[in-house]
């Protein structure tokens, strides 16, 4: 698999584009390059899992001068994240789409932020990452206004404006960090850093990459995009941008910066945590008062994505014992994963209600269970993931968390957490009260279940709830080990020179 590692940009690169072309001659080839390429994408993905780490010399040239591409288990996990749900969400597409003007428009823009996702987590280079954050971003800029309505292309201006604040401050981090080292092979750059030592400089570029990456995955105070975006995106783009774009261009690129290129150091593993609690709270206690599905799934996300930061920041404190930076980053990983698949699940069977009802106005919805049996049942396995009830997977990474947090000591952390909890299943019963069950509407007593090909990525993320959930030892030692250990070595990254 070595030699087609460039394929997870390459690819999407040439099939956006080639979409266009052919199109121009009939439209329902769009349909079809769109899940070849993604569905190839998804199995080279999960392929990856079993090859060992190593190193791609783009071109031939040798690093620092040439580019690196990466494969680490951080590396694979992310592939496999982005890639599967980019399939699912793309089935999805198929039927959800046709209430949609330009759908071949709609996958060239989707296989340009996959093209540019993939970039950002298999590249050992700065700038790269810059220039393929970037293209995901531009996309997915895009994507959510494509409804072209007043309400979406003001949220997609607003998305544009903040995106390009963050994009600012991460391009202002990284000619910072040129300036300091003259190499943006950020193995060299690590190697380069560890010779010059924390400093001023060193610490404005962390509050800049803290700031632009944190605003990329939406964290408190940094969220303000979000719950505009995710309403008026269109359902399988609010699942790829919570599911996967926040993690990939933002949870993913803080990790593999901040272990990697600067090191574990305490005051950011302190800021890391603080971020993270507040995402919890403040998200959390908004979510309880949304009428909208989209919206409250929105501010869910930034709350969830707050266990994330808070799991990492665990381990990123060089004072850790090794035991408690384990559960941490373990709890840390899984939970993403875990979002990934929980979130996707209730971003589409909200579009799957939206298509079916006309509405997303929880005030207006109710008894959907006994008219959508699929989508009602994949919705009330999907809550009951992400407010971690066993035997769910949900259960199993909010644990490792909790454990993390008592474990090391950090009690008020532990015990907010423990608190969240709570608060996440309380607005996840109130939407399972105003979607699925209570009294039918007479105005929907004519809905019918949605079509397969937006119940079956449905059935298969519910099934990947409870299997993740059962089978936690299992991805375990196939993914989550691998990218904590990669996380955990610094020299080991430096080393791929």
């Amino acid at each position: 698999m070595q030699g087609y590692y460039p394929l997870f940009t390459a690819l999407p690169l040439a099939a956006a584009f080639f979409n266009l072309l052919v199109t121009k001659i009939n439209q329902k080839f769009a349909d079809v390059i769109a899940f070849v390429v993604t569905g190839a994408l998804a199995v080279m993905a999960v392929l990856m899992l079993f090859e060992p780490s190593f190193v791609y010399h783009v071109g031939g040239h040798d690093a620092p001068w040439g580019i690196l591409l990466v494969n680490d288990g951080l590396s694979t996990l992310m592939l496999v994240v982005i890639n599967v749900i980019g399939f699912l969400a793309m089935i999805f597409s198929l039927r959800y789409m046709t209430t949609y003007t330009a759908k071949p428009k709609y996958f060239t823009l989707y296989m340009l932020m996959i093209a540019g996702m993939n970039g950002v987590v298999i590249t050992g280079d700065l700038f790269n990452l810059y220039v393929f954050l970037e293209i995901a971003s531009i996309a997915s800029y895009a994507l959510v206004g494509f409804g072209t309505g007043r309400r979406e292309l003001e949220a997609s201006f607003k998305y544009l404006i903040l995106g390009s604040v963050a994009s600012t401050a991460v391009l202002f981090g990284i000619a910072f960090m040129y300036s300091m080292t003259g190499t943006l092979n950020m193995p060299d750059m690590a190697q380069q850093l560890a010779l010059v030592g924390m400093n001023r400089a060193v610490a404005f570029v962390i509050a800049l990459f803290i700031m632009g990456f944190g605003l990329k995955a939406s964290t408190v105070p940094f969220h303000a995009w979000l719950p505009d975006a995710h309403p008026s995106a269109p359902a399988p783009i609010s699942a790829m941008l919570s599911g996967v774009l926040i993690k990939a261009l933002g949870i993913y690129t803080i990790m593999r910066v901040m272990f990697h290129v600067i090191g574990r150091n305490a005051l950011v593993a302190s800021i890391l945590m603080f971020l993270g609690a507040l995402s919890m709270v403040v998200a959390g206690l908004i979510a309880i008062g949304q009428s909208d599905f989209k919206r409250m799934l929105a501010y869910s996300s930034i709350s969830q994505m707050g266990y994330v930061l808070i799991g990492v920041g665990v381990a990123l404190n060089p004072a850790a014992t090794p035991v408690v930076a384990a559960f941490g980053l373990v709890g840390g990983l899984f939970h993403l994963v875990n979002h990934a698949v929980f979130k996707s699940l209730l971003f589409l069977a909200s579009g799957a209600v939206e298509y079916c009802t006309g509405t997303r106005d929880l005030h207006k919805l109710g008894g959907l269970i006994r008219k959508m049996p699929v989508t009602g049942v994949a919705t009330a396995i999907g809550s009951m993931s992400i407010a971690g009830l066993p035997p769910f997977n949900g259960f199993v990474s909010k644990l490792l968390i909790f454990i993390a947090l008592f474990k090391g000591g950090y009690m008020i952390y532990g015990i907010v957490a423990v608190a969240v909890g709570f608060v996440t299943l309380f607005y996840f019963l109130k939407l399972q009260r105003d979607v699925l069950f209570g009294s039918l509407p007479a105005a929907l007593a004519s809905v019918r279940e949605a079509p397969f090909a937006m119940t079956l990525p449905l059935v298969i993320l519910a099934l990947l709830c409870l299997a993740m959930g059962v089978g936690y030892t299992f991805v375990d030692s196939h993914m989550l080990q691998a990218a904590k250990d990669a996380l955990l070595d610094q020299v080991a990254y430096i080393n791929l020179l």
